[in-house]
């Protein structure tokens, strides 16, 4: 499959170099439309592809810039183009209990596939007081949150977790060789109004995405993030692609806890892969080499939950809202603060670059210029 540019488009000669910190503002509205118009080019069917963007830009506007439109280019563009993503695929329905149900996405992009398995997880979620959707055949589907929150809007608690295919990114605890990806988990529900509880997190200290953006800005990673062969802090960020430096879990080093950042991504690979049937990292042949990170993140599996409190009893909403305002009414440390919860701070982070634009480092705007999209930019200093 082959895009084509719309007319007008800037080449790619001549992109700001990596590591230019300059930034620019898009309209959040404009982003969206130019990241849905791209995906149609592409192939993506036009409603599946304004989700899919959804889901995209959503990274972007809550601050998790690492799994936003940075990935446009880099990783969802070539996995369509390449057939690893079928942008017209129809997930098929495996086995169907009505609140349980088992899905292959047959290579579906995940953007959208996994919106729309939450949705299939709410819906069940309405009639049984909860809905599970099991699925095999997934392709990557950026920020788990963004699903798990479909969920919460509805007056549910939604979770999703997803393991990487058969892609091998970090080593266990004392181990030489590479067996899990960063098998991200979310949980998402209702707490104050306009400011869902949204977990989402990797169960390696940082997501990849997280190493790579710091790498393009010529930020250090922070210690902790990466180490070498021998277990000593690695800060140059460039070095984890250059094979030169491994991911850690969290928790930190095994007399830290890393033992618990590695628990739970074996706990998600058992619930997200092992459970539908799909690709695993730890394998035999992950065994087999050098132990260095490989695999392929095809055949992904994910785990995707919606409860119904309703269901179960009355108050569920207000007992949460007290709670989520209790944590928030914390008082800070001093000269610290405030206090908030996981999905506080991106629901209002997402509030102000609705109304004032998203921030986009030059060199991406020039990227995703040059794949096609029309971006008007206004400079930092002059807003």
């Amino acid at each position: 499959m082959t895009s084509t540019l719309p007319d007008g488009a800037a080449p790619r000669s001549a992109l700001p170099a990596p590591g230019d910190r300059r930034r620019v503002t898009v309209p959040y509205e404009v982003l969206l439309d130019e990241t849905t118009a791209c995906f149609v080019r592409l192939g993506v069917p036009a409603a599946r592809a304004r989700l899919a963007a959804e889901a995209l830009c959503y990274g972007d506007l809550t601050g998790m810039d690492s799994h936003g439109v940075f990935n446009l280019d880099r990783l969802y563009r070539p996995l369509l183009e390449s057939g690893g993503a079928d942008p017209v695929a129809e997930p098929l329905v495996l086995r169907d209990l009505g609140a349980c149900v088992v899905l292959d996405h047959r290579r579906a992009l995940g953007l959208w596939a996994a919106s729309e398995a939450m949705d299939l997880a709410v819906e069940r979620a309405a009639r049984c007081g909860i809905g599970l959707v099991s699925v095999r055949g997934a392709t990557h589907f950026g920020c788990a949150g963004v699903h798990a929150r479909r969920a919460a809007d509805q007056g549910m608690i939604g979770v999703v977790a997803s393991n990487c295919g058969g892609q091998r990114i970090a080593r266990p605890p004392l181990g030489a060789a590479a067996l899990l990806g960063t098998n991200p988990l979310s949980v998402a529900a209702p707490a104050l109004e306009g400011r869902p509880f949204v977990l989402d997190m990797s169960t390696t200290v940082v997501p990849t995405g997280r190493v790579r953006t710091a790498a393009r800005d010529g930020r250090e990673a922070p210690e902790g993030w990466l180490t070498d062969d021998a277990g000593r802090p690695v800060r140059d960020a460039a070095a984890y692609d250059r094979g030169e430096a491994w991911l850690g879990w969290l928790g930190g080093t095994p007399e830290t806890g890393a033992f618990k950042g590695f628990g739970l991504g074996l706990a998600v690979e058992l619930l997200a892969a092992v459970l539908p049937g799909a690709a695993t990292g730890p394998s035999p042949e992950a065994l087999e080499g050098d132990g260095r990170p490989g695999g392929r993140d095809d055949d992904i599996g994910f785990l995707v939950l919606a409860i119904a409190p309703g269901a179960l009893r009355d108050g569920f909403a207000e007992d949460a809202r007290k709670m989520f305002g209790t944590v928030a009414a914390c008082p800070p440390l001093p000269g610290r603060g405030p206090v908030s919860y996981p999905g506080h701070p991106e629901a209002e982070r997402a509030e102000e670059r609705r109304a004032s634009g998203v921030p986009l480092s030059l060199p991406l705007h020039a990227e995703l210029t040059a794949l096609g999209l029309r971006l008007p930019a206004v400079p930092e200093e002059d807003r």
